[in-house]
């Protein structure tokens, strides 16, 4: 299956795809708008263009593993994607995920602004390998 992973912010959202079985996952763009119907727009050229199967979308739990303050809008949005694209929906715990893809470019050499532009894109493929390899 094919995958499309999506990581919600208020401002930047991340893409990324991959399928199960090459468990090869690529980051993709990022969506920066903060008007939820212009994402919902651009979520679905992604849709489009990716023709996923199904779409995996990070859930942000507390550390304690309690649903987090922005786990009520993911779970809400998980509901206008399955409704707007028929696609099945997987809520995947997103914990730390960001913090990775700071770490994933630490040593990059790339400016401020440039892993600013890809923070959110490579913690959405993070949140993919994680439900692709939730063992590790």
């Amino acid at each position: 299956m094919r995958y499309l992973a999506i990581d919600l912010g208020a401002r930047r959202t991340g893409l990324a795809t991959g399928d199960d079985e090459t468990g090869i996952v690529s980051p993709g763009g990022v969506i920066t708008t903060a008007s939820a119907a212009e994402r919902l727009r651009q979520i679905g050229l992604a849709v489009r263009e990716e023709q996923p199967d199904a779409l995996v979308l990070g859930l942000p739990l507390n550390m304690d593993g309690t649903p987090g303050p922005a786990a009520k809008l993911n779970q809400e949005l998980a509901a206008t994607l399955r409704t707007a694209f028929g696609l099945e929906v997987h809520l995947v715990d997103e914990r730390l995920t960001s913090a990775d893809a700071n770490d994933q470019m630490a040593r990059s050499g790339l400016t401020r602004g440039q892993k600013k532009a890809r923070r959110d894109a490579l913690a959405a493929a993070n949140i993919l390998r994680r439900f692709l390899h939730p063992e590790g």
